[in-house]
């Protein structure tokens, strides 16, 4: 099994073996998983937006720990109120590389490139991928509507190649990743490696509740698996379950109600202070005052995605997921996925090598006779 073929420039700038990234899922990328994707040879980012910030610091080093101190990434929204304290800790601690959607200014993003740190946002449109340029980033992940959680309506097959062509910073490919075929037609597509969530959600390491793992490997019809806005008012993939159908039924205001006991319990858990939560929402109101409802429901992602990540009541919370968990059939190991994807794509590049070598022999043979 030659790492040869598939090593890439991403590879060298993010400190791993094989161009794989495992994304920072929220209550399921921790210390745990971060650990086993790295020690495999891929490169793993923490889910520091939904980890305690009085815990944050005490699971950076334990995944340096479990690593031996090799390089990892760390996710963090500049909304929430522990963003500086990630910051720091992510110049402190050498951290290789952050992951963010929208947020960083161009003075936050310059701090942390001064610091040798790889900004590589994650976006679904090729103005977003644009923009984060010029803010800054150095790597770009794109995640087309295949993905799970948050997503555009942009197939990855379509927004790769028009992301790829415009830009000229590594692109990472993110939406219908799972095994080997699909790294060799994102490097085929121009990316320099692939990223993915619910493939590694789906795995022993993920720390996921076995009850709520059954529920994705129930999955069989890509078409239990739909966008939706009804949770937090932005488009969400997820796998169609109890709470996704009441959510659904429910009146608008019955929704708004719903958000704001989570929004409560939100602020509880991320000890956010109450003038805090004032300046987001008024934030929200000075831009545009029909976001104010979507500001409100905004916290209901995260608490109703840890009832089911974490407490293990998949009937009671949401499941983001991937269209590719439909084609999951077993739990591994990170280190099983990641090899059988590195043994499959060098299986199917010597197969088109080989027929690339066929077919200019039988045009050398043609012309010759």
């Amino acid at each position: 099994m030659s790492a040869l073929p598939l090593r890439t420039p991403l590879c060298d700038l993010l400190g791993c073996r094989y161009p794989v990234v495992q994304t920072a899922m929220g209550w399921v990328a921790g210390p745990e998983l971060v650990a086993a994707t790295t020690n495999a040879g891929g490169f793993g980012f923490l889910a520091g937006a939904t980890i305690a910030a009085e815990r944050i610091e005490a699971d950076i080093l334990r995944v340096k720990q479990l690593t031996g101190d090799a390089p990892f990434g760390l996710n963090f929204h500049m909304f929430q109120p522990n963003a500086q304290q990630l910051l720091d800790l992510a110049v402190k601690h050498k951290i290789r590389a952050v992951s963010y959607g929208r947020g960083p200014d161009k003075k936050v993003i310059r701090r942390l490139r001064d610091a040798g740190i790889v900004c590589m946002p994650t976006v679904g449109a090729l103005k977003h991928a644009q923009k984060a340029i010029e803010m800054g980033a150095n790597v770009i992940t794109i995640q087309g509507g295949e993905g799970g959680g948050h997503t555009g309506s942009v197939p990855t097959t379509v927004l790769l190649p028009q992301v790829v062509d415009a830009v000229k910073v590594p692109v990472v490919a993110a939406g219908g990743f799972y095994d080997g075929r699909g790294l060799v037609a994102a490097l085929a597509f121009g990316a320099q490696g692939i990223a993915m969530g619910t493939r590694f959600l789906m795995t022993r390491d993920s720390g996921v509740p076995e009850v709520t793992l059954q529920r994705y490997l129930d999955v069989r019809d890509a078409d239990r698996i739909r966008v939706s806005p009804v949770v937090d008012g932005m488009p969400q993939r997820m796998i169609d379950n109890e709470y996704l159908a009441m959510l659904e039924k429910a009146a608008p205001l019955r929704r708004v109600w719903i958000a704001l006991q989570s929004a409560l319990q939100w602020k509880a858990q991320t000890g956010m202070t109450t003038r805090h939560a004032l300046g987001v929402l008024w934030q929200a109101l000075r831009e545009d005052p029909a976001t104010v409802a979507q500001t409100v429901m905004a916290a209901n992602a995260p608490v109703l995605l840890q009832r089911s990540m974490v407490e293990g009541k998949p009937a009671e919370g949401v499941m983001s997921s991937g269209q590719v968990a439909a084609l999951i059939g077993e739990l591994k190991s990170c280190r099983e996925v990641i090899d059988g994807i590195v043994t499959q794509a060098g299986e199917r590049l010597s197969a088109l090598s080989a027929l690339s070598a066929l077919s200019s022999s039988t045009a050398t043979q043609e012309s010759n006779s």
